[in-house]
């Protein structure tokens, strides 16, 4: 598994347009790999901060990426006192064990399947309490193999709730409504072999719109 950190210039006319646009920052990401990818490859993102406040870009993949195809001044320059060069990309191989404790950060899109009236096909609708948020990670938690005590587990809407317009796969147009929420907190592994599963594929949807990727460190 490859992770990457990129540190984008806000003064750059692409960079603006990726923080303003996820459609675009999407396609940004997805430069960094092969117009085809292996059927198990799920491109994670999520756009963050770093310490002094500038947009940080962070990339999970389990291919290789080349940021090579990115506009030039889309990324600053590499601090001379920072250890890590920008774009800055390693290969993890992660254990984890049953029991562990960890610190994590997820940005996710919780929502609720709801039945058509018609019995057709149904849509998802956005979790908008905190405690129905919280329940709903517990759920992916039971499925994912985790578990964590709600008191330790900060949530926060980082103002990313809004709604897109994409296509589907018929060629048809339908509204996608995101509510961005940022879990942060601690987590306990309870089944390692389904937890590392999890880390791979990320949680929830919205994936394509930087929300899944689970960031996991020593508690």
């Amino acid at each position: 598994m490859y992770l990457s950190r990129l540190i984008l210039d806000p003064t750059d006319r692409h960079a603006r347009r990726d923080l303003a646009d996820i459609y675009q920052l999407h396609r940004s990401v997805m430069s960094g790999f092969a117009a085809q990818l292996p059927a198990e490859e799920r491109v994670l993102f999520r756009l963050d901060e770093d310490g002094g406040g500038r947009p940080l870009l962070l990339v999970q993949s389990q291919t290789a990426p080349d940021w090579g195809e990115l506009p030039a001044g889309y990324l600053l320059a590499a601090d001379p006192f920072d250890p890590l060069p920008n774009p800055a990309v390693k290969q993890v191989a992660p254990v984890f064990r049953a029991g562990q404790w960890l610190r994590f950060r997820l940005r996710a899109n919780p929502t609720v399947k709801k039945p058509a009236e018609d019995g057709g096909q149904g849509r998802r609708v956005a979790i908008v309490r905190e405690d129905a948020q919280l329940a709903w990670l517990g759920r992916k938690g039971v499925a994912g193999g985790f578990c964590f005590d709600e008191t330790a587990v900060r949530v926060a809407e980082p103002g990313r709730a809004f709604g897109l317009t994409r296509a589907d796969a018929t060629g048809g147009r339908h509204r996608v409504e995101l509510h961005i929420v940022q879990f942060d907190g601690v987590l306990q592994v309870t089944d390692a072999e389904c937890f590392a599963a999890t880390v791979r594929a990320g949680v929830g949807s919205g994936k394509g719109f930087g929300c899944g990727l689970l960031s996991v460190a020593p508690a």
